[in-house]
């Protein structure tokens, strides 16, 4: 098979070719009439992570869709990675997969179609280690290659784990570090140096099957991933849908290594700061450095967590449980007039 590289046949990577949160609201704003479905528990107006669909015995259908152009260079990590990110949609409603619909757009006078099958198989990697089928799929011949999953999952309804559900005196979790959208930009700008995206590879393969397991802590009183929009995009849509707001404290916030090293080589994604034009109005003034790593566009990304106090304890000995080690990253609020402050 010929040497290729697959981040050089797209102009966007991974979460980072998201539409802008600003664009993306423009063009569903007009498109969340779901008052006529009354079983659609969880529809477009909360803006989370998977729709659910009440079955009415008391379980609900999770259903979602994510897909986006190479983050990597090797076909199989890429439908590897592509595949996690998509199954977590399910995770972070406290669901559980039960199968996968592969989704690939693939300039087929570009790339061969052997290289296409090795993406699937990346992506049939992933579903097998959640421990579901690749159950068939759509392509088309597309001008930069694509891959991804749409996922459908299951869930309790009184486990379902909502990212509008939060209340204020809580803490704030996540469980994976920050910094993939910069490590990854420095491998698309050829500025990354042996070994040192590694660790981005990892954390993006790793699936956040953690969440199913904290759907059954009643103290967990929010759940989302973070994605595209970065740390402060997600945690905005969780305070702006829970009416609150919320402190972080910088220091507190896992980073992958060498984050702020490729971050001082100006690595930054046009994703990121689209991020920041969308909803820097809502964040108390930052730092660039607290900027440009708070906004980072993610993929693949961690569980945004919030815990009620009480119940920390429990989470922290179910996710030390997992290999987890985690500490809180701030905590929630009152609403004041900016929905998040980083001290």
């Amino acid at each position: 098979m010929e040497n290729i590289k697959l981040t050089e046949y797209s102009h966007g990577a991974g979460c980072g070719c998201k539409i802008s949160p600003a664009t993306l609201e423009s063009i569903i704003k007009n498109t969340r009439d779901t008052i006529k479905y009354p079983n659609l528990l969880v529809g477009n107006n909360s803006n989370d992570d998977a729709a659910a669909y009440d079955l009415g015995n008391g379980t609900s259908i999770l259903s979602t869709t994510d897909f986006f152009m190479p983050i990597v260079d090797d076909p199989f990590t890429f439908g590897k990675i592509a595949a996690a990110n998509a199954i977590s949609d399910i995770y972070a409603m406290g669901g559980k997969p039960l199968m996968a619909i592969s989704i690939l757009g693939w300039p087929v006078k570009v790339l061969s179609a052997e290289i296409a099958s090795l993406v699937i198989d990346g992506g049939r990697a992933a579903c097998e280690e959640a421990g579901i089928p690749l159950a068939g799929g759509h392509s088309i011949d597309s001008p930069e290659p694509i891959f991804g999953l749409a996922v459908t999952g299951i869930v309790e309804n009184k486990r379902l784990k909502r990212n509008n559900q939060a209340t204020t005196g809580c803490e704030i979790f996540i469980t994976k570090p920050l910094g993939i959208g910069i490590l990854t930009t420095a491998q698309k700008r050829k500025k990354i140096e042996p070994g040192e995206i590694d660790p981005a590879i990892e954390a993006m393969c790793t699936l956040n099957k953690i969440g199913a397991e904290l759907s059954f802590l009643d103290g967990v009183v929010a759940l989302t991933d973070v994605t595209g929009f970065g740390l402060l995009g997600h945690l905005g849509e969780v305070c702006k849908g829970s009416g609150i707001s919320a402190t972080i404290t910088y220091d507190h916030v896992p980073l992958l290594p060498n984050t702020k090293k490729y971050l001082n080589m100006d690595c930054i994604s046009g994703g990121t700061k689209n991020n920041f034009a969308s909803y820097g109005d809502t964040i108390e003034p930052m730092t660039d450095e607290q900027k440009y790593i708070l906004c980072d566009a993610q993929t693949s990304g961690g569980l945004l967590v919030v815990v009620k106090k009480e119940s920390v304890p429990a989470f922290l000995k179910l996710t030390s449980d997992s290999g987890l080690t985690l500490s809180s990253i701030g905590y929630t609020h009152e609403a004041q007039e900016k929905l998040i402050k980083v001290i």
